[in-house]
């Protein structure tokens, strides 16, 4: 069954509903009640809960020790782009090493595809970071004396494939980031954006199943940094491939996350989508992280709308449930009256001025649950 939609520029779309749809997505990487403790007697504070429970600060004074990740579970679903954000010494490029071991958990449970991490030997450990997962870092770390499409084939080199092989594949992943005509330039040759571009070719010529990001664009200039983040979104949709991103920029990881967790002190605070970040701030902290985010850029449609009234379920303007709410309110500013949010040939609600106002002005959150508002 397909239904006819019309977005906020007057263009029409159709609809169509998936037969067989997949409602849940495997787990690449399953992450439960994990630690990472720096210190001496490390592996004792998970297991005391007097110790686990303390302040950062508190803990370090009691043991000398520094909790940098805090008993965190989650997963990171097959094809999506999880982003894991934070200020500086929150925890987040800690977590990212964990889950590869670069960085040797203390406790916790760290499967990939099913297969228990922690328990791997040194064979697993390089199988899994030669082939299985690739890390694209914040310092490049090119070789200054190769050409850009040798530093791209360097994992494969390491993997042991032939040189005519290896350097085809590099060329196809060369082109592919957009690099096409300086494959001989060597590093020093390039600007930083075509430096972080190699980087990124490197780890996809050896065809990982997950990209790991550590805070890759956070040396860019402004611009390149938008153009490389409108690289890994071109790539992520022609290929569908998980990422893990790290960033301490709120603008980037809504850009770039299918769903974030935001750390604080080594915990999570709040793990869910960008709407959900945006839209339904689990604290206070989170709240503050938000406050200044353009909230008409984030949230959909979904939740603006209101009931449709008699007769409104079958006039207007219609909208998918995903429309931006900026995109919405251009739609009602053109057609002059209230939208119809429609999925699959059914009216969900209706988005009016009044409704979408609503939003922009922030009249729809609830009032924080801190003992302030009955103030």
């Amino acid at each position: 069954m397909a239904s006819t939609v019309v977005d906020a520029s007057g263009t029409e779309k159709s609809t169509a509903t998936p037969t067989g749809t997949q409602t849940e997505q495997d787990a690449v990487f399953a992450v439960r009640h994990l630690w990472k403790v720096f210190g001496p007697k490390a592996e004792k504070v998970p297991e005391d809960a007097s110790l686990a429970e303390l302040s950062a600060q508190e803990l370090r004074e009691k043991t000398g020790c520094t909790a940098a990740v805090r008993d965190v579970s989650f997963d990171v679903k097959k094809g999506e782009v999880f982003v894991v954000m934070g200020l500086s010494g929150s925890g987040k490029s800690t977590l990212v090493r964990c889950l590869t071991r670069l960085i040797e958990p203390t406790s916790g449970d760290l499967e990939m595809d099913g297969e228990d991490v922690r328990g791997m030997d040194r064979s697993g450990l390089r199988e899994l970071r030669r082939h299985r997962a690739a890390m694209v870092f914040q310092h490049f770390g090119l070789l200054p004396h190769r050409s850009v499409l040798d530093n791209v084939a360097y994992g494969l080199e390491i993997q042991g494939v032939g040189k005519a092989e290896r350097r085809a594949r590099a060329m196809e992943t060369v082109e592919k980031v957009g690099l096409g005509g300086l494959e001989q330039r060597k590093p020093g040759q390039l600007s930083g954006g075509q430096q972080q571009r190699v980087g990124l070719a490197r780890a996809l010529t050896v065809d990982p199943e997950i990209l790991l990001f550590d805070e890759p664009f956070s040396a860019l200039d402004p611009l390149i940094r938008r153009d490389m983040q409108e690289e890994v979104i071109r790539l992520h949709k022609e290929e569908g491939r998980t990422m893990v991103f790290i960033t301490h920029d709120l603008a980037e990881a809504l850009l770039l996350g299918d769903r974030i967790a935001l750390m604080r002190d080594g915990k999570i605070v709040q793990l869910g989508t960008p709407e959900e970040i945006v839209g339904s701030p689990a604290d206070e902290y989170v709240r503050d992280f938000v406050r200044d985010v353009p909230r008409e850029q984030v949230l959909t449609v979904r939740r603006a709308m209101r009931p449709a009234e008699s007769g409104e379920a079958d006039e207007g303007a219609a909208l998918t449930p995903d429309t931006l709410i900026s995109d919405a309110i251009e739609a009602v500013a053109r057609s002059g009256g209230a939208a119809r949010v429609v999925e699959n040939g059914r009216c969900l609600g209706i988005v009016d001025h009044a409704c979408l106002l609503n939003v922009v002005a922030r009249l729809d959150e609830e009032a924080p649950d801190d003992g302030k508002a009955a103030a």
